[in-house]
């Protein structure tokens, strides 16, 4: 079994909740409880949303998780400020490093470009990301083959943006506004699905 799930804003994409934080809410407060066995494949941080996958079936987490397949991750993410294209050209570039867990980590290239809106297929966030009339911000899309911790936020911080909003809305060719998953609810994925998710 495959299942896809719009995960909300401010839920742990686990099951149990971390040592001394019961007052998160995880997987098992989802108002239609997903079906037992399942376990996510990756996960999304508690303060990002949108597509995340869960399954029973052990041998998709290499398929779709081990750096060396090197699948496609699509994010649209709100920034702090107005970055130009040329701003993002050592992301593009694979110019770009983090820190992460101490260490220095040269991004893999990645697609990105500036947005001239909000996209059309959001749905409003709860609570919503505060508005301040000094502060112009700015949507990108990003395409990462790669997945470390915290890697969204890590790379539009050190681009000079900070990331206000972050919601996954592709893997592979699957795009979550394509599923129709208002936050909160969740498909069963059919072969054609796993074609989508599984292709370079």
């Amino acid at each position: 079994m495959l299942i896809a799930l719009n995960k909300p804003y401010q839920l742990l994409s686990q099951f149990n909740p971390n040592p001394g934080e019961d007052e998160q809410p995880t997987l098992r407060d989802l108002p239609d409880p997903v079906p037992d066995g399942v376990v996510p494949l990756g996960r999304l941080d508690y303060d990002s949303e949108g597509l995340l996958l869960l399954t029973d079936e052990r041998e998709l987490e290499y398929k779709l998780l081990h750096p060396s397949n090197k699948h496609r991750r699509r994010y649209h993410v709100l920034v702090e400020g107005q970055p130009a294209t040329d701003d993002l050209a050592p992301a593009r570039e694979g110019k770009l490093t983090i820190r992460v867990a101490k260490r220095t980590h040269r991004c893999l290239p990645v697609k990105a470009r500036v947005l001239k809106q909000e996209p059309d297929f959001l749905w409003p966030r709860t609570p919503p990301v505060r508005s301040r009339q000094t502060i112009v911000d700015t949507w990108l899309m990003l395409e990462l083959r790669e997945g470390k911790n915290r890697q969204v936020r890590r790379m539009t911080a050190a681009l000079g943006f900070p990331t206000l909003r972050l919601v996954r809305t592709g893997i592979g060719t699957l795009a979550l506004p394509d599923l129709g998953l208002k936050p909160g609810q969740w498909c069963a994925l059919d072969d054609n699905h796993r074609k989508l998710i599984f292709s370079k």
